[in-house]
């Protein structure tokens, strides 16, 4: 059930020695694309990083990207202002499904922000050699979750309005 996969997905910062398959990474970013997307645009691009070097760099985004270096693949999502003033937005939508197929699939990862911090993007950009008008959303590593998280619900009735606030 695809509600299990979506209570079941957890940040996952620690992976096993375990490399995750080109098959894998395929449906992961058919996964992905398959988001919705304001007007069908699909303004996304996706940087797929497997080497080391690079995950080591990437690692050195920010406080909360070392687990980057770790991971046996890290995917960039990225945006295209000019394709779409939406781009951020259809961009998360990708990402979500991401992590969600990658919980189905047994993996795990975590969504790093990138986006709106200059100097992250900046970073990112550079390493990567990202062309100008294409925005960094985020970063996702990726890999076999080292130990398991049990799934749970973030459900809180607080938060639900019916017809009116």
């Amino acid at each position: 059930m695809v509600l299990d996969a979506i209570l079941g997905r957890r940040s996952i910062r620690d992976y096993a020695n375990r490399p995750v398959s080109e098959e894998q990474v395929k449906t992961l970013l058919e996964a992905a694309m398959a988001a919705p997307s304001a007007s069908d645009r699909r303004p996304w691009q996706f940087i797929v990083v497997r080497d080391p070097e690079l995950r080591r760099g990437l690692a050195r985004t920010h406080q909360f990207s070392g687990m980057a270096e770790k991971a046996p693949v890290v995917f960039v999502v990225c945006g295209d202002e000019q394709a779409s003033a939406h781009w951020m937005v259809d961009g998360s939508a990708a990402t979500e499904n991401l992590l969600v197929q990658a919980t189905a699939m047994g993996l795990g990862g975590c969504w790093v922000a990138i986006f709106p911090r200059e100097e992250r993007e900046r970073h990112v950009r550079e390493l990567l050699g990202i062309p100008s008008g294409i925005r960094v959303l985020c970063l996702v590593p990726l890999g076999y979750p080292a130990a398991p998280k049990p799934p749970r619900t973030r459900y809180e009735e607080r938060c639900v309005h019916y017809d009116r606030y």
